[in-house]
């Protein structure tokens, strides 16, 4: 591994961890309706699930999901459904008066949210061989592998952990809670868009 080649690696997690996508729908949500704790579990789950596909990607594994159309279709679709899922809870979100904020995930909540939106992400592992078929090759050594694969989960974890604790920060949480439903219902809504995109990539 140079240092070249690494500088690359960085670049381009970091571009693919600051897209705005379901992934950061997802954190903010967790933030927003469990604080900075639910902020910071999903954010370490997230990049879990994204180093693990790096890892599968890296070894070859990945490449056995997307040569499969079966494995790939069946994975787009249970995507889909948990996007939808997870953007019909926010659109129902109503307001609690006994609550602080509507509808509070609890920690378990955070971690599966943070894990499922990656794992059920197959252009996940798509993106990963793209990326890793041109600074992987025969010679590379398995501790670079296990390096470039580190380097994507810190990226992504750490950019995440970034927005949830700037979301969370009491300035800006007092200000979201008193519009908290709302929220919910805004991130419910573009949850289920992106449910509906993935359903029409599919069946193009």
């Amino acid at each position: 591994m140079t240092w070249a080649t690494w500088l690359a690696v960085v670049s381009i997690c970091m571009l693919g961890a600051m897209s705005p996508g379901p992934s950061l729908a997802v954190v903010l949500k967790q933030t927003l309706a469990g604080g900075r704790s639910n902020g910071i579990v999903v954010a370490l789950t997230h990049g879990l699930g994204i180093g693990l596909y790096a890892l599968l990607s890296i070894f070859g594994l990945a490449a056995l999901i997307t040569a499969s159309p079966v494995a790939f279709t069946a994975l787009q679709w249970s995507g889909a459904l948990y996007l939808a899922w997870l953007g019909v809870k926010g659109l129902r979100a109503r307001a609690n008066p006994d609550a602080e904020l509507p509808d509070v995930p609890t920690t378990a909540s955070a971690a599966r949210d943070g894990f499922l939106v990656v794992f059920l992400n197959p252009k996940v592992a798509v993106f990963f061989i793209a990326l890793f078929s041109q600074v992987v090759g025969a010679d590379t050594s398995v501790l670079a592998k296990l390096g470039y694969a580190a380097t994507a989960m810190v990226i992504d974890g750490g950019w995440y952990l970034v927005v949830a604790w700037l979301f969370s920060t009491p300035a800006w949480l007092e200000r979201l809670k008193r519009h908290s439903v709302w929220f919910e219902r805004v991130f419910g809504v573009i949850l289920v868009a992106l449910a509906g995109r993935l359903v029409v990539s599919i069946l193009k």
